[in-house]
């Protein structure tokens, strides 16, 4: 008699939730626009027409209208969202490396060096990073270098804690040991060994610091601190239509609209990143 033994059959990958496709949807169709989108009108976003002053929305040759100035509100989007991702991607960027290479050194070296970093990171933690920004521009001079390298700093702290945690969790697993004893270099565990397999931490929190750099650009040029002129910025249209909601809603609420509707789709995939890197979570399903 011939027994049968079953396959167990092989566990299905999870499906991505509609929500997080329309997310995808939303974040890719936003690059999109913020790169090709001048391709859409003619006119230049700096460019003015007294004649056409607060043109509403599908007026001809104006699709989303004009603002005061009669500038071309598609126009000044395009521009506004170009650098609005710019200063997202390239400030997340910044304290994603800053804090993830400070976390990293204080596990690795321990002692006096971590103190020192572990003290840095309960300052910054007690610091409201828009107070520091706003007396930073308000103090200085209000160049777009110096607005970017402030919005870089925000949210490093949570990186270096993470990191720090999880090279200490990584440096003390068994293969690190094994690879410790047959004679490796430090450099060689930690990059070769340590590093990749905790890089999934910084990804998730770069996903989640992301649409709060958004946000913290939004505010600091909606305050008049931010992007300045001849720059635009999704927060700088905002500012400029804020006396108009009444007679001119368009010059708030589509860049406003955009500005929610991004740092929402970001914030989903990166909450479905979470679940799906996070290896305490997956070991509960």
């Amino acid at each position: 008699m011939t027994v049968t033994v079953p396959v167990p059959a092989t566990r299905a990958r999870t499906p991505i939730p509609i929500s997080v496709k329309v997310a995808m949807v939303f974040v890719a169709a936003f690059v999109l626009f913020a790169i090709l989108g001048h391709m859409l009108t003619p006119h230049g976003f700096r460019e003015t027409s007294l004649m056409h002053r607060l043109e509403p929305p599908g007026t001809e040759g104006y699709l989303l209208g004009t603002d005061a100035r009669g500038r071309d509100l598609l126009a000044r989007l395009v521009t506004g969202a170009h650098i609005t991702l710019v200063v997202a991607i390239v400030g997340t960027v910044i304290g994603a490396v800053l804090g993830s290479l400070l976390g990293i050194i204080a596990a690795a070296q321990r002692g006096r060096t971590e103190a020192v970093i572990v003290a840095a990171i309960d300052v910054q933690a007690s610091l409201p990073i828009i107070i520091v920004a706003l007396f930073m521009l308000a103090m200085f001079d209000n160049s777009f270098m110096l607005f970017l390298l402030l919005v870089g700093l925000n949210g490093w702290e949570v990186y270096a804690r993470l990191m720090r945690g999880a090279t200490l969790q990584a440096k003390e697993s068994g293969y690190v040991t094994a690879v410790r004893a047959l004679g490796a270099s430090p450099a060689r565990i930690y990059l070769r060994h340590v590093l990749p397999n905790i890089l999934n931490v910084a990804l998730v929190q770069f996903t989640v610091n992301l649409p709060l750099t958004v946000l913290l650009e939004t505010a600091l040029s909606f305050l008049g601190l931010g992007v300045q002129p001849p720059l635009t910025s999704l927060g700088q249209i905002m500012s400029e239509g804020r006396d108009r909601l009444m007679t001119a809603w368009w010059l708030t609420l589509l860049p406003g609209a955009i500005i929610f509707c991004l740092a929402l789709s970001v914030s989903m995939i990166g909450d479905w990143l979470r679940d799906r890197l996070d290896p305490t979570l997956r070991s509960e399903r």
